[in-house]
């Protein structure tokens, strides 16, 4: 995707009648407006301001600085109903942008490589006709504009902020590289993986590169250990569950003669289910600790972050598939039976407080995968992820005949 113009594809036909040629236009000037302008987790303030700004101009009830840089936009439409609620995540990565585009990253090291511009400028355009349409809507809409996706637990914030108060059930998306351009797609139970972050200290002694019979050496034990890890998936996991560690850090001694006393790794786990989990835990541990025992050495493991796996409702799931089958088509929306990815995110600890469903629109087959600093999110899917919001909330909040 080095060009500015994807290959047209027609994805946003089906929306033509939801959105107009201006509301879609202006949504894509935001989304390469955002692209241009990257900023970190909890650092989103410009991104926060630009959504605040739009959402207070179309007549939401706005609240801003929630978890530090997010907002939240409510839409009551003064009927009763339910209360539903849509969610946005806006910040970007530090990352070097390699697409060559005309709006690409003007902040040297920070790149929207997630699509998480285009997830906040879909939830805008949604915004933009639900406001038009609210007369025709009872109940209450609340759009979740997250910061701190990446590693920042900016979910956890916001739910700390009691931004699920009175919510029924939440609803997000994330666009994904590989599969057919603007097909809307989900999955009931464990939908995307869950990831934790462990860091393994191995103490050993050091010494005299020459003599290495008198020392411990954690670089030795520690490469034991990286070839350990690499077992629990092959063996100690069944084939038909999904698991995979990866050491993504290994750091000891500065070189020369000397044998260093400590060395450092950074492992990361992801999993398919709470169970899966929980096996991966107990095994990094057991093989950690014993592999440092046998040579002598000491283990200390601790879990520096963790992300459950997004676990759909299963009713909720069956509903938002058979939307995007009314919306779009049953050739362009679909259940899928597999994980779609085994990267983690942090809607999943929205779906842990109320029921909801994690949807996915494809970003075209031949998209740069996720956090390559060649990705760019498509503007032909806009349409269809904010159509998705809108079918949504005009199914689910329907008036009372």
């Amino acid at each position: 995707m080095g060009t500015d113009q994807h290959e047209t594809q027609n994805v946003g036909e089906a929306s033509v009648s939801v959105f107009s040629k201006p509301a879609i236009a202006e949504a894509t000037a935001i989304r390469q407006h955002l692209h241009a302008n990257p900023e970190l987790r909890y650092e989103e303030c410009q991104t926060a301001d630009l959504v605040a700004g739009r959402l207070k101009a179309l007549g939401y009830d706005v609240t801003e600085g929630v978890a530090k840089t997010g907002v939240v936009g409510l839409l009551d439409t003064g009927r009763p109903g339910p209360t539903i609620a849509f969610r946005a995540d806006m910040d970007a990565l530090p990352i070097e942008e390699q697409t060559g585009l005309s709006y690409a990253s003007r902040s040297p090291g920070k790149m929207h490589a997630c699509g998480h511009d285009g997830h906040t400028a879909s939830l805008l355009l949604a915004a933009r006709k639900l406001a038009e349409d609210h007369d025709h809507l009872s109940g209450r809409i609340k759009l979740l504009f997250q910061p701190a996706e990446e590693g920042g637990l900016g979910a956890v914030a916001m739910i700390e902020a009691d931004v699920l108060k009175g919510v029924e059930n939440i609803y997000g998306f994330h666009n994904r590289p590989g599969f057919p351009l603007g097909r809307v797609f989900a999955k009931s139970g464990p939908a995307m993986g869950g990831s934790t972050r462990y860091e393994l200290t191995i103490a050993g002694h050091g010494g005299h590169a020459a003599r290495p019979d008198l020392a411990i050496d954690p670089i030795l034990v520690g490469s034991a250990v990286v070839q350990g890890l690499q077992s629990i998936v092959s063996r100690r996991l069944s084939p038909l569950e999904s698991g995979v560690i990866t050491v993504t850090g290994f750091h000891a001694g500065g070189g020369g003669n000397v044998i260093p006393p400590a060395a450092r790794l950074m492992i990361s786990a992801r999993d398919g289910s709470p169970d899966v989990f929980a096996l991966l835990g107990h095994e990094i541990r057991q093989v950690t600790t014993n592999i440092c025992s046998a040579h002598g050495a000491r283990a200390e493991i601790t879990q520096l972050l963790r992300i459950p796996s997004v676990i759909n409702d299963r009713a909720q799931t069956d509903f938002v598939i058979k939307v995007a089958i009314d919306t779009f088509g049953e050739n362009r929306a679909g259940h899928i039976d597999r994980l779609a990815t085994m990267g983690a995110e942090d809607f999943a600890f929205y779906l842990e407080q109320v029921p909801g469903c994690f949807f996915f629109v494809g970003n075209g087959e031949e998209s740069a995968y996720l956090h390559d600093p060649k990705y760019d999110f498509c503007d032909e899917i806009l349409p269809v992820a904010g159509g998705m919001f809108v079918a949504i909330a005009t199914h689910r909040l329907r008036p009372a005949i």
